[in-house]
């Protein structure tokens, strides 16, 4: 795990799953660091150690709450029904994702003895040609609960239909109180407007890998975006309140500058 003042984090279980050749590779420091320059966009490691800090407090503090159910979508190899079992004493948490992702994931947990607690389940489905609410009726969801929902490095890759449809679903099954939480990019990301800190770079990569980009906000409207699914906003957090709050090291000094074409964002049940 990389051991520099701000970028260590608490996914440990993470670690365990990556390759060899990336343990060896983060442990090597300069060689990381040169790794890092050439293949990652400007600023996106920083992001993505502040967003997964940033949905591993919300994921703890709903946990330590209370709340009946968490919901995470797109899932993918996200750990903290693992992680956080331990302050876990009744709440439910339901993972969804796409059939072949959650396979290859429970032969990971498998490989590497990792025990999957008891009030996790996996929730496959094909978001294109599945019934959301039929999918989380049968695996046990229930309706008009205290939840959260966490949509990590999702939104950005929905069309504009899906994120309506995922939205709706949320909003018509949840009780006030409930929180939701998600990152976005911008919508002057997908015009090209260049405006963003490791924009150009972050965009040539996304485009490269064949996973482009479709859903996006305009950096003003996410209040206004909340509040159609009957939510209001709790907390906007851009790349410098980002910063501020996970790269600011004892000598008050921010050394690490994040990519600035995401945002993260606090909604809560009205």
């Amino acid at each position: 795990m990389d051991k520099r003042a701000c970028y260590a984090g608490p996914d440990g279980i993470a670690y365990v799953l990556v390759p060899l050749f990336f343990k060896l590779l983060i442990k090597s420091g300069g060689m990381f660091k040169l790794f890092s320059r050439y293949f990652f966009p400007n600023g996106i490691y920083e992001y993505v150690i502040a967003r997964t800090k940033y949905f591993d407090a919300a994921f703890s503090q709903a946990v330590e709450q209370g709340f009946e159910q968490i919901i995470i979508f797109g899932a993918g190899f996200d750990s903290r029904a693992l992680r956080f079992n331990s302050l876990n004493t009744g709440t439910r948490i339901f993972e969804l994702d796409a059939p072949i992702t959650q396979t290859e994931k429970l032969k990971a947990y498998q490989a590497k003895k990792l025990n999957i607690p008891e009030n996790l389940t996996f929730v496959p489905i094909n978001f294109n040609q599945e019934s959301l609410a039929d999918k989380m009726a049968q695996a046990g969801f229930i309706t008009s609960r205290k939840c959260l929902f966490l949509l990590e490095g999702v939104t950005m890759y929905l069309s504009q239909e899906a994120v309506e449809n995922t939205f709706r679903f949320i909003s018509d099954v949840s009780r006030s109180g409930s929180l939701i939480v998600f990152d976005y990019i911008y919508a002057g990301v997908l015009r090209k407007e260049n405006r963003y800190y490791g924009e150009g770079e972050i965009y040539r990569t996304v485009a490269n890998a064949g996973e482009a980009w479709s859903f996006a906000l305009e950096e003003n409207s996410v209040e206004g975006f909340l509040r159609g699914y009957e939510f209001s906003l709790n907390d906007h957090s851009d790349k410098h309140k980002l910063e501020e709050k996970y790269f600011r090291d004892s000598k008050g000094l921010v050394i690490g500058k994040i990519n600035g074409t995401h945002a993260i964002v606090t909604g809560i049940k009205i």
